[in-house]
């Protein structure tokens, strides 16, 4: 597909839709704790130089043959989702969202992660992607539902995948997270195995998979969910695993 380092998105795509999830090493400039192809943390106080950062992007594009540069975003673990018809400026400010969607051939979308889930959406005729950022806040508020919702396509003609997150074995949460989800959702409570007094095993792809099938995708349609950033430290950041941590990129697109 590139030569980045990255793993390309396991679902049967639309023909011209490309999406993968970079690697934490096999490029980039960035030193320890980011070591050493960080993408994010532009915005954030202990974060990776800013200039080493765009170092890193810039050299995302040249590696992966990108159309056009990403459009970045400022996550907030919220649901706004923002509708871009245009390549991206890479001199712009990053807005404020978690979600993008284009019909654009050639217009690239980037989520970056380190263990929130990624999630990539593709119109089944190839005519429209999407990508989210889904940590468990942004999850439980509907951030799933809210990128659907964006898209011209309706619900039962898209496909998705979820890239790689923090994995069932490894992600533990207390019981403001359990609470949220199965108020919401009272089949939520196969997705959490208890560990110790209010606290549980979460397994967010399910989770995600519930709420994407509640919306109308075919259960058939959903792909991934099977790689954890927590236990793979060589391939993944992973903010649960190593606090200061870099951020990898989902990014999604339609070929020129």
């Amino acid at each position: 597909m590139n030569r980045a380092p990255a793993v390309a998105a396991d679902w049967p795509a639309p023909a011209g839709v490309r999406a993968f999830t970079t690697l934490r090493r096999g490029a980039g400039f960035s030193a320890a704790p980011f070591d050493t192809f960080n993408l994010g943390n532009r915005y954030a106080a202990d974060g990776d130089d800013p200039a080493t950062v765009a170092s890193n992007r810039a050299l995302l594009v040249d590696l992966a043959g990108l159309p056009s540069a990403p459009h970045w975003l400022k996550q907030v673990h919220g649901t706004d989702v923002l509708r871009v018809e245009t390549p991206a400026d890479p001199d712009a400010a990053e807005p404020v969202a978690d979600a993008l969607v284009t019909s654009v051939p050639g217009v690239v979308l980037a989520i970056l992660t380190a263990d929130c889930l990624p999630v990539v959406f593709a119109a089944k005729d190839g005519r429209e992607v999407a990508a989210a950022h889904a940590g468990w806040p942004g999850l439980s508020k509907g951030m799933l539902e809210a990128t659907l919702a964006a898209m011209k396509t309706p619900a039962a003609e898209v496909v998705a995948w979820i890239g790689p997150a923090a994995g069932p074995a490894r992600y533990e949460v207390g019981r403001d997270v359990f609470d949220v989800f199965v108020a919401h959702d009272a089949g939520a409570v196969t997705c959490f195995v208890p560990t110790r007094p209010d606290h549980w095993l979460a397994d967010l792809p399910a989770l995600a998979r519930r709420r994407l099938v509640a919306r109308g995708v075919s259960p058939a349609d959903v792909h991934g969910g099977d790689l954890c950033t927590i236990a793979e430290p060589d391939r993944f950041f992973s903010h649960r695993r190593d606090g200061r941590s870099g951020r990898i990129a989902t990014l999604a697109w339609m070929q020129p």
